[in-house]
Formats: structure tokens, C-alpha cells, sequence
């Protein structure tokens, strides 16, 4: 890497790069499989924007982007939930969405995002960590995995988004 990186909470200003972001994780995902995961639509990337913004000044959530020479170059997208008896779980920091863009990874940002997500859900308490990955996201589990991540659920799908 050329330059370092820094890894801080998201502000109103990097919305739109997130939008572009969400919209490349929403794609790639429906990729993988077209039937369990929504497509991206002319909207996407103001709809995902626009609500990723409304999540900036909740208590429960954590927004990180990755900065890179002022430009953004990832995020990470997590919240602190309470009992999900529907997961079996207890009180838990869920981590939804972690994304690099496709020029920077295998740089170690991923991995950053990974850590200081962790970190900052840990902070506020959380014990338990969890997420969830696509099945074909092989290197997303990978990475998951040597940040100490153990699989204990698999998610099956019958029909679709047809």
C-alpha cells in the first residue's frame, strides 16, 4: 500500500461512495445467486445511501469506513441487537455488512475494518459477536475465520426471487 489507512466512524459525506458500495455488495450477492438475493435497481444506490445515513446517530449501531488518501475505500455496517429467539441467540453485536472495494482488497483493509469493528462492538459491550456471509463468499469467510469467527449456523433457501 501506498499510502495507510485509516479506519473512523462514517460521516454524512461519505454516503454516497457507501451507496456505491452497497450497491456493488447487493450485485454481487444476486450473482451468487439470484433466487435468495434481491437485485439492485436504478434506486439502490440512493435508497441504500439515504438509509445507511439515517443509521449514522443511532446508539445501537456502528458505521466504520476505511480512508485511504481521502478516499473511501470500504465500510463495515454493524449494530448491537438484543434476544432473537427467531436465531436462538441472546443479546449479540451483529455485523451485516463489510465491503472493500474491488481495487483495494487483499491489502489488508478488510481486515482492519474487521478488527476495529470488533473492537468497537466490544466497547459497547457486546459478547457475542455474530454474521452471516453468502455461501459462494468464500473469501469473506476466510477472512472471518482467522479473526477468530466459528461457523454454527447454515442458511437454506427453497424458491426465490423468481
Amino acid at each position: 500500500m501506498s499510502t495507510s489507512i485509516t479506519i473512523r466512524a462514517a460521516r454524512k459525506g461519505d454516503m454516497p461512495v457507501l451507496g456505491t458500495f452497497g450497491t456493488q455488495l447487493t450485485a454481487l450477492h444476486h450473482q451468487w445467486d439470484p433466487e435468495r438475493f434481491i437485485a439492485t435497481r436504478a434506486d439502490t444506490k440512493a435508497s441504500y445511501a439515504r438509509w445507511l445515513q439515517s443509521q449514522l446517530e443511532a446508539s445501537d449501531v456502528v458505521v466504520l469506513a476505511a480512508e485511504q488518501a481521502e478516499a473511501i475505500v470500504g465500510y463495515a455496517y454493524a449494530s448491537l441487537e438484543g434476544y432473537d429467539y427467531m436465531a436462538l441467540r441472546g443479546p449479540a453485536g451483529v455485523i451485516h455488512d463489510l465491503f472493500v472495494d474491488p481495487e483495494h482488497r487483499n491489502q489488508g483493509v478488510g481486515r482492519m475494518l474487521v478488527d476495529a469493528v470488533i473492537a468497537e462492538l466490544q466497547r459497547r459491550g457486546a459478547d457475542l459477536l455474530v454474521l452471516s456471509t453468502a455461501h459462494r463468499n468464500e473469501a469473506a469467510q476466510r477472512l472471518f475465520l482467522t479473526a477468530g469467527f466459528r461457523p454454527t449456523m447454515v442458511e437454506m433457501a427453497l424458491g426465490g426471487n423468481v
